[in-house]
Parts: structure tokens; sequence; C-alpha cells
């Protein structure tokens, strides 16, 4: 057997380039900082920073597990022992060349799994995607393949050379083991040896003088006359067979080495193979977990709703609402996430959520930074399907909020008044519930009650917002208090929709005894002038109503004008500083 020189140069570079990252491996272990097994009594423990004791720690566990993987020992023994040796001494060298090898693969192997699994339990996970930590679990088992078929090759030629050898055996005044090297091909007696020994045929894939076991595939397909890449290929499918079918198809001989080989294919096809469906598993569930929960969860909703005999409409306000939920949360529950974190983690994370929003707030505007910091870390998030009442008109008014995405519509009848109605609508960066921050602002409320709503808001899309509870609102009325200022209450009622509302009214029936008071004046000066007209209306009727009539106005007027007087108007807040507090 002669060995390729393009075949060595290559195999020497890549293992060298191989054999550098192990040492850069070695290199950054000197320098990798441990946690000192005496401080994990509670926590994360002290991390050991002093180089002495690292590489102390390091050279007694697995410094020379390491060192004999970086080894250099194939290139050393192809370019510094094999050429000066010959005759049978070559042929020991070669094996030990194979063997070398074998054995490197295996303890390079064995650092790869103890690096992944150290990476799981420091991290969680190696890789963050699903798709890439299976990938990676992939890699490893197709590694274990080319592995596994490196090793199936190497010892399909060994023995190869046995049945060589044993031939030999039986022939030995004729035969030299010398004759199996390449470099003796020209050698007259090897000539002769070669062509009455008729080895070819006694170590022939189908001869029965010596049974080849496993490696028979080897001589069957000719992979050892194969070019390089081809050779390569057919060995990792080898590999990756076997060990994916647990090396079922292994028929084996009596040998002993070739039966430990089997048992190890199957040994570690079972191993390699249960870790990867497993770890395949985990990540992909990991990306359909929630999915798999939030199915449960609604499946569970859906026999509720049965055995309580919901109607299908408000079965559907349901449905819409937990769909709208998964679609924006994707299954996580942020008030859960945010409470496990650390308080000063927690309020950066709100100031980044809720910051721009809050500074949308006309009301909240001229407030310094640690004011809106607080506001921030109060607010809370809350979601809206389209046709949900937020607010009812009437009821205690129990949270103030602050609209993100979306749109509401307010509106109110003024109590279940006939004939009044007012609405508008509201948008990203408008509030309702405003009464309440008045109930926060005013100084003389006598009991805890909260107030009650003067309109109905009403979620017109899908709508994302923050809200303050009655609590949060008594802080961020203090806040207000401090500032004491009058542009604030002017703000303040120049934003409300309840004040807008009152103005709006206030003008109009100030509109309307305008007119009035106008048309009673004109009706005077044209009775002084002109004499009385007929007009068919009722003497006795009043003057308000004869004026209306003379200039064609309907006594709707009047009605509209009760409807606009009997709006209250709402409680005065106090933005000065209360000194009973």
């Amino acid at each position: 057997m002669q060995a390729s020189i393009p075949l060595e140069i290559t195999l020497t570079i890549v293992r060298t380039i191989i054999d550098t990252l192990y040492v850069t491996q070695i290199l950054v272990r000197f320098r990798t900082a441990y946690v000192a097994p005496s401080s994990r009594v509670f926590g994360r423990g002290e991390l050991v920073l002093d180089t002495s004791k690292i590489a102390s720690k390091y050279l007694r566990r697995d410094f020379w597990l390491d060192f004999l993987s970086a080894l250099p020992l194939p290139q050393l023994l192809i370019w510094a022992v094999i050429p000066c040796l010959k005759g049978s001494n070559l042929i020991s060298a070669k094996h030990g060349l194979r063997l070398t090898i074998i054995i490197q693969f295996i303890l390079r192997l064995s650092l790869i799994f103890p690096l992944s699994s150290k990476i799981i339990s420091t991290a969680g996970v190696v890789v963050e995607a699903a798709w890439a930590g299976a990938a990676f679990n992939l890699l490893l088992f197709m590694l274990a393949s080319h592995v596994i078929g490196s090793c199936w090759y190497l010892l399909s030629v060994e023995r190869q050379e046995e049945c060589w050898k044993k031939v030999c055996d039986l022939q030995l005044h004729k035969c030299k083991y010398l004759y199996f090297d390449c470099d003796t091909m020209g050698d007259s007696d090897r000539m002769t040896w070669f062509l009455s020994s008729n080895i070819t045929k006694l170590c022939g894939p189908r001869s029965e003088f010596y049974n080849f076991g496993i490696y028979a595939d080897a001589l069957t397909n000719k992979v050892g006359n194969s070019n390089f890449l081809s050779r390569y290929f057919y060995c990792l499918w080898w590999g990756l067979r076997n060990l994916s079918s647990i090396g079922q198809n292994l028929l084996t001989t009596t040998y002993i080495g070739e039966i430990n080989f089997a048992i190890t294919i199957a040994i570690l096809g079972l191993v390699l193979f249960a870790l990867l469906i497993g770890n395949m598993q985990t990540y992909l569930q990991s990306s359909t977990g929630r999915l798999e929960e939030w199915r449960v969860r609604r499946n569970d909703t859906e026999q509720w709703m049965c055995h309580r005999k919901l109607p299908r409409e408000m079965k559907e306000r349901v449905r819409k609402y937990d769909l709208y939920k998964w679609v924006t949360t994707r299954g996580v529950e942020e008030d859960a996430v945010m409470s496990d974190l650390p308080l000063d983690l927690r309020r950066d994370i709100k100031h980044h959520l809720c910051l721009d929003l809050v500074r949308r707030v006309p009301l909240f505007d001229e407030m310094d930074a640690c004011t809106l910091d607080a506001i921030c870390e109060r607010l809370r998030p809350m979601l809206s399907t389209p046709g949900t009442i937020l607010i009812r008109e009437g009821d205690p008014v129990i949270e103030m909020l602050f609209i993100l995405r979306g749109r509401l519509e307010s509106y109110t009848t003024n109590g279940g008044r006939a004939g009044f109605f007012n609405s508008c609508s509201l948008g990203s960066g408008d509030f309702c519930g405003e009464e309440l921050l008045s109930w926060a602002l005013y100084p003389r409320r006598q009991s805890g009650a909260l107030p009650s709503s003067t309109r109905t808001v009403t979620a017109a899309s899908e709508v994302e917002a923050f809200a303050l509870s009655s609590g949060d609102v008594k802080f961020v009325a203090s806040q207000f208090r401090k500032m004491h200022s009058k542009q604030l209450k002017h703000k303040f009622r120049f934003h409300s929709h309840q004040w807008r509302t009152w103005a709006a009214c206030s003008i109009q029936a100030a509109w309307f005894r305008y007119r009035t008071r106008k048309a009673a004046a004109a009706a005077t000066v044209t009775a002084h002038h002109w004499p009385p007209l007929e007009l068919p209306v009722n003497r006795c009727a009043s003057l308000p109503e004869r004026v209306a009539a003379e200039f064609g106005c309907s006594l709707r007027n009047g009605s509209q004008m009760e409807l606009l007087t009997a709006l209250l108007k709402p409680v005065e807040p106090d933005f000065t500083v209360d000194n009973s507090e």
C-alpha cells in the first residue's frame, strides 16, 4: 500500500488547523475563571479570578485529556516516522497511525458532547432559535457518523492486511511482509510470489478463506480504489446508516475486535439517536408549546361556555377577545413576567414602554422626569376588542385609561334624558375616565366612594391601552397639587370631554337665550308700529311661544333649552396644595 502525497499534504493542513483550535482552547481554559464550590451556598457563587488557582485546577482535572487530543501525532507519524521505516516495522507504523487517528477521534468526540452539555447548563440552551437548536443536534449526530465511518474504513484496511498476513503465513518460505509495501512492486521475487499465491482470490469479498464480516462492503464496493470524495461520502453514509439503525444490520464474525466495534456502534447509535430525537423534539416544541397551551385553554373555555349555556353572541365575544389576546401577546403574561423582575429593572422597562405615551398626554407634559417615571411604573397594559364597553355611564369609575393604539367611542345621554346625546371619538394619545382625576383632586370629598361616570366608552376597534387604578390616580393628583398651576387647570378643562360637553351645552344654551331675547325685542318693536297679526296660535300662550310662532320657530327649541340647561357643571378640580393632607 502506498500513500498519496497530495492527500498527505491535505491531511496535514486540515489536521494542523484543527490542532491549532484545540491548542487555542487549552490556552483559553488557562484563563477561564470558575465558581468556587465552597461559595455555592446561595446565588451563583464567588468567581475565582486568580490565574494560578485557575491553572492549578485545570491541570488537575481536564488538561491531560485536552493535551492528548491536541497532539499532532498523525503529522509526526506521516512525515517523520513512517518514511524512516521499512518492512514489518513499516506495517506496524501504519497500523499505529490508524490506531492513533481512531483514538484521537474518540477523544475529540468525547470533548464535544460535554462542552454542549456545559453550554446548556449555563445558558439553558445552546441556541435560542428552535430550528438552529435542531440543526445543532443533527450536526452532532452527523459528526458521530463521520467518526464511525472513518473508523470503519481504517479497520477494514486493517482487516484486509490481516488477511494478507494470514496468506503470507501459510507460504512462510516464499512470502515476506515486506512484499505488502508498494516500494517492492518491481521486485522479481515479489512478482513470482504474487502470481503463485492467488492472494487476490483468497482475500476477495466472496472468498470463504477469510470472513471480513462488517467490513465486506469495503471490498465489495471497492471503496479503497475510489477517489477521495467518493470514499469519504460512502464512509459517512455507512456510519449514518448504522447509527440510525442502531447496528441492527451488522453481521459480525467471531473476531473480538469486530464484535466490540459493533457493540460500540449499537450503544452509541442508541444514545445519540435518543439524544437527537429528544433534543429536536424539545427545540421544536419550544416554538409551539405556548400555542398548544393556548389551544388547551381555548378548549376548556369552549367546554365551560357550553356548560353554562352562554348565548351565541357572548361566545363570539369571548372567542374574539381570546384570539386577539393571543395574537397580541403570543401567550406571554406580561404581568407575570414583570413581577419576577427586580424593581429597578421593572422601572426601566416601564420607562421604555410607557414614557412616550405618557408624554403625549397633555396633562403630563409639564412634569419632571422623576414624576413621569413614577407614573410609568404604575401603568398596566389593557387589551380590548371591538364592541367592548370599557366604562358605562352611571357606573363607578375604577380606572383611568390612556390609549396607545386603536379608537374608542365616547358618548353621554346626561343620565338617560330623552333627546340628549353627545358623542366623540378618542384615538392614540387621548384618555378617558377623567372623573377619577377630578375626584382625586377635589379636596372636600367626604367619603371614599368612587365617582360615577358621566359617559359611556366603547371600543370601536382593537384597542391597546394603559390603565391607572384609583390608588395610582391619587398619586398623580398629589403630583399635580405640588405644581398648583392655573395653566394646568385650564389644560385639564380643555382636554376633558366632560368639560367640553358642558362648555358646548352652555354655549348653545346662551345662544338660545340670546336668540329668544332678540326675538322678544323685535316682537315688542313690531307691536308698537304695526297692528297685531292674526296668528294661528292660542291667545293665552306665553310671550316666548307667541314670538317663536311668529318667527316660524318650533317649540322644540324650548325642549332643547331645558336639556342644555339641565347638564350639571363638572366638579371643579383643585390643583392647589392641600394643607389638610
